[in-house]
């Protein structure tokens, strides 16, 4: 075929117009497959965001995540053999200033000196780790969180209660560092229980989930199983899972997104075999009678078939290539407009499925028009005259 590669190219100069809204097509609905094989990567095939992620698992309420749990569980979930720590996480929730995208941020209920050794991975100065642990209504707040906000050391917030209707006053002790789009902020969930018991609210002692670290990542499915058997009588049974599962259940609020994402893909590429399909036929049956005379001259029908192929991949692997550009500037305007965290990253695998999978299109779009190209009786084609 590397013979025929002047003459290839020169076919597919030929008709531009035709050549170019081929090439923008398959590189447009090529850029949407790698879109979204790079969001399905994104989804359930990231890499984790610290080594102590591994060694993570949260404990919820079985039934549902808006039921909470008892502050008693605390200490038995504790007493697993393998439980390094366990902190009670509550989500409040709540109002910061108004309801508008670039002021929400997560807000959790935490066991300050517990959580400390859940997450490894959130780095601050002792002496703030100290003022956040002592501090009856101090706050921890990421960094990114801060830097947005322009919170510093020392500032008083207000967060008014929704799911809570109580409104918490916290003073800023520690800002700190953490893994990529683990931003939040915390406080003492004693001070929570403080002002739900001075308001006779319901609610108090209880709490959302449990984040609890494991001494081994070998030990995160025993652990699992042994938590949830400790409560699978009681009136409040549980369902203990890794961070990473626990992440992907949110996901999974949107329905079937493997289903979602695969017939999606499947009707890009079936549609992009179509229209590559259709220019091929065309631009085959155009040049009827210009292959004859190439027979006339001594190429062999392997040499015809190969001529159409290469036109044809040619054309799907550029636009695969502009395809990969085209959804790395995807996955970059989404990380822009994304008021929330980071946008998906382009990876290599999303890279070479839309490269497989151009290569594949160019093939299988021109392998028929290409057989009775090549066999097509010479007389015949030399007559021919659509």
């Amino acid at each position: 075929m590397f013979r025929l590669a002047p003459l290839i190219f020169r076919n597919v100069l030929r008709n531009r117009r035709r050549s170019l809204l081929t090439l923008a097509s398959a590189a447009v609905s090529l850029a949407i497959l790698g879109f979204l094989v790079a969001l399905y990567y994104g989804f359930f095939f990231a890499e984790q965001a610290s080594p102590s992620e591994a060694l993570r698992l949260v404990t919820r309420h079985k039934v549902s995540l808006t039921n909470s749990l008892p502050a008693s569980h605390q200490q038995r979930i504790a007493a697993v053999p393998g439980v390094k720590a366990v902190s009670a996480y509550t989500w409040f929730q709540g109002k910061f200033k108004d309801s508008r995208p670039e002021n929400f941020f997560a807000r959790f209920a935490v066991d300050p000196a517990e959580v400390r050794k859940v997450h490894l991975d959130f780095t601050a100065p002792e002496e703030q780790w100290q003022a956040f642990i002592s501090g009856r209504t101090a706050c921890a707040v990421a960094k990114k969180i801060a830097d947005k906000q322009g919170f510093k050391i020392g500032d008083r917030i207000t967060v008014q209660g929704d799911i809570y209707p109580v409104d918490i006053e916290l003073t800023i002790a520690m800002i700190f560092d953490c893994p990529k789009n683990t931003e939040c902020m915390m406080f003492q969930r004693e001070y929570l229980n403080e002002l739900l018991k001075s308001k006779g609210e319901r609610g108090v002692d209880t709490v959302g989930t449990y984040l609890m670290i494991a001494d081994s990542p070998d030990n995160v499915p025993r652990i699992s199983r042994a938590v949830d058997a400790m409560f699978d009588n009681s009136p409040w049974p549980t369902k203990t899972q890794s961070e990473r599962a626990f992440g992907l259940e949110f996901a999974a609020f949107l329905g079937n997104i493997k289903l979602y994402l695969g017939v999606i893909c499947g009707a890009i590429t079936f549609t992009i075999l179509l229209v590559s399909a259709n220019t091929v036929a065309m631009s085959v049956r155009e040049r009827t009678r210009e292959m004859a005379i190439l027979r006339t001259l001594g190429y062999a029908p392997a040499a015809i078939m190969e001529l159409v192929l290469g036109e044809s991949v040619f054309i799907s692997i550029l636009g695969g290539l502009l395809g990969m550009l085209l959804a790395l500037g995807l996955t970059k305007v989404m990380a822009v407009f994304n008021p929330y965290g980071e946008g998906i990253p382009m990876r290599w695998e999303a890279a070479a499925v839309v490269g497989a999978f151009s290569l594949v299109i160019g093939l299988l779009s021109a392998v028929m028009p290409a057989y009775f190209a090549s066999r097509k009786n010479i007389v015949e084609s030399l007559r021919f005259t659509g």
